[in-house]
């Protein structure tokens, strides 16, 4: 089972017209943590079948919701028939569980469904009691952190990560997680860890990058890495430019690799580098870039002009 992405804010519980839609499909497996109801092979095997059909049923359900929210309009109506989809979903898990109630992979679809269907409340009530029946299943630890990232107490989503990555030590996304966590709660990281903001960083930096080795070759990681250097006060310019080095490298299209020279472009301005931002910006051509390019360009010859003034180069500076 391949683990859930933190992603902060996805749905609103008054009814929002999107769903997410990267939740992992439930793999096979045993048929439960626990007791199922048989003890014989064709016992366990109806249990795990009627699971799998479960799991599909669910997928389903989400892609046909996805493609109502794509086609439009919203509005009430549209509401409503999510509503009534998810009800279908949510009867069918309900009735398994009560056939099955110690089914841990089940309780942690059922909750998985349920935080994407918006409503958390429910859903980390399933991961918890599938924590009860399976406590060593790292996913689960990661499910209620994420839950705890949302809603807090954020430090106890910092308990659950560190969990979820000793049981899990090669699940890139338990540690991406847990950066994202600690990068964006700042204060209560500190706090919780007792140390200074700089360390903060620090900490969530060797999160990202122990990700990174995991699956050095995950475009969307190594941007999420990049981009923090923009908030890291003082700037850190020379591990900033190597992070969107090797974004460069990983960019899957044209459009995306300009991307990575424009940040490659602002970080060089700020060292001084002028000759070498404008190299960068040479390279852009998409148009979906250019109002970037035209503003990275402006502030490239306003510190040009201000350098020559001074006869200085420029000075690292922090970004605003």
């Amino acid at each position: 089972m391949r683990p859930i992405l933190l992603l902060l804010f996805v749905l609103s519980a008054a009814g929002a017209q999107t769903v997410a839609t990267n939740r992992p499909p439930v793999t096979a497996g045993p048929a439960a943590a626990g007791p199922v109801g048989g003890t014989n092979a064709l016992a366990i095997d109806a249990v795990e079948l009627e699971f799998r059909q479960l799991v599909a049923a669910d997928a389903r359900a989400l892609e046909e919701v996805e493609q109502w929210v794509n086609l439009g309009p919203g509005g009430a109506a549209l509401r409503k028939r999510m509503d009534e989809r998810f009800a279908e979903v949510r009867r069918a898990y309900e009735h398994f569980l009560r056939r099955h109630p110690a089914h841990a992979r089940a309780r942690v679809a059922f909750g998985n469904f349920l935080n994407e269907s918006a409503d958390e409340d429910a859903a980390k009530l399933q991961w918890e009691q599938a924590l009860a029946i399976a406590p060593n299943d790292a996913e689960v630890w990661n499910n209620l952190a994420n839950f705890f990232g949302h809603r807090g107490p954020v430090k106890k989503a910092f308990e659950y990560y560190a969990k979820a990555v000793e049981l899990a030590p090669r699940e890139a996304t338990y540690y991406q997680n847990f950066a994202t966590t600690v990068f964006l709660f700042r204060k209560d990281a500190r706090e919780f860890y007792q140390i200074s903001e700089d360390e903060v960083f620090d900490r969530a930096m060797q999160l990202y990058r122990k990700a990174l080795e995991i699956e050095p070759d995950n475009y969307e990681l190594a941007v999420d890495l990049a981009q923090s250097y923009y908030s890291i006060k003082p700037s850190r310019i020379p591990e900033a430019v190597a992070a969107w080095n090797y974004t460069l490298k990983l960019a899957p299209d044209d459009l995306q690799r300009e991307r990575a020279h424009l940040h490659l472009a602002r970080f060089k301005i700020r060292t001084g580098l002028f000759e070498e931002a404008r190299r960068h910006l040479n390279v852009i051509t998409n148009a979906f870039n250019e109002p970037v390019r035209v503003r990275v360009l402006r502030d490239l010859e306003a510190r040009e002009k201000k350098a020559g003034q001074t006869g200085k180069g420029a000075l690292p500076v922090p970004f605003n």
